[in-house]
């Protein structure tokens, strides 16, 4: 029996200028942090060939930033991939599940990409808030030089505060994302304008030819400078990431009359700053403002970069979330700080970990300009793996031939291997770093693929069709308990360990019995009228499936409620969910290299139990042991 599948009921949603404001603030809070650093650092590479501050230098820094914002943010993010939604969502595993969606099976090539995209973000969470931080506070040495020794340390205490709030949740603070955001835009854009008044001769980068020329005369040079103007860029993807949250339309018209003409007047209004002031090139984001605006622009931008931190925080949980559903992460805790937002979530496990990798970042680095070497590489890593995707869901998904697929995105991939190989040559400057973090997280999500699929082997040898041992149960009953006993099992077509087992010690049966299957749909949500499927199997026994999206927590009493409508009187009061308990132990003969066998194991361990993960209360909850070697 299942429920009839009919459209969702539309939720109410708040209207496009609401909604604009706090994609401002939650979506482009990363971006448009990046002027604190990005123009300085770019000019710093462009000058290192002859120690001084040049016209042609200037014309050629913003044209390549101007120009990288509309190739790569508007149009292959904004016009191009914000098109390819997995039902609303986006960002690279819901890409992944689109193109093994399309594909019709998970292929390793495919899954490869994703886990790549997936694990440089990760690098990128954990380089954002250190960087934009930093070059926040890093401001205060021009109102006084007697903060100076402080810096990293008020660096380190606001990053700390940053993550000891995490559990509060973001639902509080996140209506001030957007107005504050949007005073942010709004100085940098009159910042930038004072200042191209007073050389109107930067308005000539506005002709992409500048870029082309600084390219063409510059050779290997021109490459470092690339690598450096790829910081303006970054943040582009939380436009495709955040898209489930605030919808294609908001995001789009933030940027096109907010965050683009902001970000471009204040570029251009920092290279006129130093062409009259060279003196500026210290730091010539700050330089912009007089002296009696420092403290204040100081703060703001201070606030400005804690949003944009958050913004890639909530990321971080949001893609491990996901990754934990599409079984590339074992299962962790998972809290909701929020009744109304579904998703405002906190990990404690993922907030630890980014609190100790952006503290020792901090700590190592020492400054914003020592960390942009590591920056860009994590990024463009990514944008490499979201194209090359983008491709496999044009052909396979949109319906485009094959040629027209790959000639839509070719460009944007030759761009994005372009950033990338640029960066490249900061490898050894600080790039190891996105790359080590990348690499890591990559180790972990294949061990875990491989440890898993080894368990499920195993267990499959076992195994007894559920049918058979009805039909023994059958022929041989068993004496009957009152109350219910709910078996979960991965595969519906087979007897639960769990229930095997308490057959083999306890010898008896509940009065009703329900074998509990959960999958997760490669969509992102399920409507609650398609969230479970229930059939009668014989007499006391009753299959039943519940489903939940890759981006929702699972909830199995809630969805065992929804089984009144098909007219099972679920009563969590006289039910008992028996589980099984796997114990792991190295195996001799192993399928998988050791270290990676010792890898699972230690994950399998320290995974959050089934219980918590499917929010069944402990009261209710009976656990059976069962051994698995791997």
């Amino acid at each position: 029996m299942t429920l009839p599948l009919t459209a969702p009921a539309p939720r109410s949603q708040p209207g496009l200028l609401p909604l604009s404001l706090a994609a401002i603030g939650v979506v482009y809070g990363d971006i448009g942090t990046s002027p604190l650093y990005a123009f300085r650092e770019a000019m710093h590479a462009a000058g290192a060939s002859h120690g001084g501050i040049e016209l042609a230098d200037v014309l050629g820094v913003l044209s390549l930033i101007t120009w990288s914002l509309m190739a790569i943010v508007t149009f292959k993010y904004v016009a191009l991939l914000m098109r390819a939604d997995n039902q609303g969502e986006g960002g690279t595993l819901s890409l992944l599940a689109l193109a093994e969606r399309s594909l019709g099976r998970r292929r390793r090539l495919v899954l490869a990409m994703g886990l790549v995209g997936a694990a440089l973000f990760f690098g990128d969470a954990a380089i954002t808030p250190a960087i934009s931080v930093l070059s926040a506070v890093e401001g205060l040495s021009l109102v006084t030089d007697a903060f100076d020794p402080y810096i990293l340390l008020i660096s380190s205490g606001i990053i700390i505060g940053l993550f000891l709030v995490q559990y509060r949740g973001t639902a509080a603070v996140a209506r001030f994302f957007g107005p504050i955001t949007l005073v942010w835009f709004g100085v940098m854009a009159w910042g930038g304008l004072v200042h191209i008044a007073a050389a109107p001769e930067v308005l000539a980068a506005l002709n992409p030819l500048q870029a082309v020329a600084f390219m063409a005369h510059n050779g290997k040079l021109g490459l470092v400078v690339l690598g450096a103007v790829f910081l303006a860029v970054t943040g582009a993807e939380a436009l495709y990431a955040d898209m489930g949250h605030f919808g294609r339309k908001p995001i789009q018209l933030a940027w096109i009359f907010v965050a683009l003409p902001s970000l471009v007047l204040n570029y251009f209004g920092q290279g006129a700053l130093i062409l009259t002031d060279p003196a500026a090139m210290e730091n010539p984001f700050f330089r912009l403002y007089p002296e009696a605006m420092l403290l204040p622009v100081v703060i703001l931008a201070t606030a400005a970069t804690i949003i944009a931190s958050q913004a890639v925080i909530s990321g971080a949980y949001s893609l491990t979330r996901q990754a934990i559903q599409l079984r590339l992460l074992p299962r962790m805790r998972i809290r909701h700080t929020s009744d109304a937002q579904e998703g405002q979530i906190y990990m404690p496990a993922v907030n630890a970990a980014l609190l100790v990798a952006v503290l020792v970042l901090v700590l190592t680095f020492e400054s914003s300009s020592a960390l942009a070497s590591a920056y860009g590489i994590a990024v463009t890593g990514t944008m490499v793996v979201t194209a090359s995707l983008a491709m496999i869901v044009a052909h396979r998904h949109w319906g485009l031939s094959a040629p027209v697929a790959v000639a839509l995105f070719l460009p944007f991939l030759a761009l994005d291997l372009t950033f990338f190989g640029a960066n490249l040559l900061k490898l050894f400057e600080g790039g190891w770093l996105p790359l080590g973090l990348a690499t890591l997280m990559v180790i972990v999500m294949t061990s875990w693929i491989a440890g898993s699929g080894v368990v499920m082997g195993k267990e499959a040898q076992g195994e007894m069709a559920l049918a058979g041992l009805l039909r023994r149960l059958a022929d041989k009953p068993l004496p009957h308990v009152p109350g219910t006993a709910v078996f979960l099992t991965s595969d519906p077509d087979y007897a639960p360990a769990a229930l095997l087992h308490s057959l083999k010690h306890f010898k008896v049966l509940h009065e009703n019995n329900v074998i509990l299957t959960i999958r997760t749909a490669d969509i992102p949500r399920v409507a609650p009228e398609d969230r479970v499927q229930m059939s009668d199997l014989a007499p006391g026994f009753r299959r039943i499936v519940l489903t939940w999206g890759y981006a929702e927590e699972p909830d199995v009493p809630e969805g065992l409620a929804l089984c009144r409508k098909l007219g099972w009187k679920f009563d969590i009061m006289a039910t008992s969910f028996i589980l099984s308990r796997r114990s792991l132990r190295l195996s001799s003969r192993r399928d998988i290299p050791g270290w990676m066998a010792r890898l699972f194991i230690l994950m399998a361990r320290n995974s959050a139990p089934a219980s918590d993960y499917f929010r069944i209360p402990a009261g209710r909850v009976v656990e059976l042991g069962t051994q698995v070697n791997v």
